[in-house]
């Protein structure tokens, strides 16, 4: 679990209920059912404008992504590396065949198959590279719903708000319930910059930020497995890989995996 996600939800929703009880209005000011209609849900099934059926359902599930924490493993990716690595240069790489099923990674394991088969270097970087960037585009083309379910939110407040204050100039002669009618109709406003800015935007970025740490890792895949292809001593091989940590998680694998 996420715990920054979850103290980033709570923390905006907490700091936004301060603001309006602040201000001497109690939270049952800002509830209003149909403009919950028009901007939550009128926002959302345009998304099914926007692409498809399955993307449009799918998008709770990209959401849910934000509250999980990836495991990535790298320094568990780089120790097992390093033991291929030595098996291949003790055994030679026909060795590494036996070991092929007990990988958890679909993405390893294909590479890693490709050494095996003594498909050449070149080829297996063009085939891997491909894969990840067919990742890549799949992962863009779900940050691209959550941006733009933050895109369409705004505009359906405005909608909104431009819907509530037709109906407010149609009833002009009440004098009394203009202040009201204009306090519901900005309402409408309020939940489209919420949606946005406490969900969407943030949700989007921390979504690019686990697509880049993962396709951070399969590079660090890449370059292990052309290393192990070509011989590499174990240490060279994880001076390479080492290079893919934080500075922080650096320091404390070095010493580790180099040490004498």
């Amino acid at each position: 679990m996420d715990i920054s996600t979850i103290i980033g939800v709570i923390g905006c929703f907490a700091m936004v209920g301060v603001g309006i009880i602040s201000g001497g209005t109690g939270l049952m000011t800002y509830i209003d059912i149909p403009s919950v209609f028009i901007v939550v849900l009128g926002s959302y099934f345009g998304l099914f404008t926007f692409s498809n059926l399955s993307s449009s359902i799918g998008i709770f599930s990209t959401l849910g992504l934000t509250f999980k924490v990836p495991n990535l493993n790298e320094q568990g990716i780089i120790q097992k590396l390093m033991a291929m690595s030595e098996k291949a240069r003790r055994e030679g790489l026909l060795a590494l065949e036996e070991e092929l099923e007990d990988l958890d990674d679909e993405f390893m394991k294909k590479g890693l198959r490709l050494v095996v088969d003594g498909t050449d270097a070149e080829i297996i970087r063009s085939l891997m590279e491909t894969e990840l960037n067919q990742i890549q585009e799949r992962h863009v083309a779900k940050i691209s719903m959550v941006n733009m379910w933050g895109s369409l939110a705004p505009g359906l407040g405005m909608l909104g708000t431009v819907i509530g204050l037709i109906a407010m100039l149609k009833n002009m002669e009440d004098k009394s319930s203009l202040g009201t009618n204009m306090a519901v109709a900005l309402i409408t406003t309020l939940y489209g910059s919420v949606i946005a800015n406490l969900f969407m935007i943030p949700m989007a970025g921390k979504l690019k930020a686990q697509d880049a740490n993962e396709s951070k890792v399969k590079e660090m895949m890449i370059e292990g497995i052309l290393s192990i292809q070509a011989g590499d001593n174990p240490r060279i091989l994880a001076t390479k890989l080492l290079s893919y940590l934080t500075p922080t998680d650096r320091k404390s694998a070095e010493a580790e995996f180099l040490k004498d």
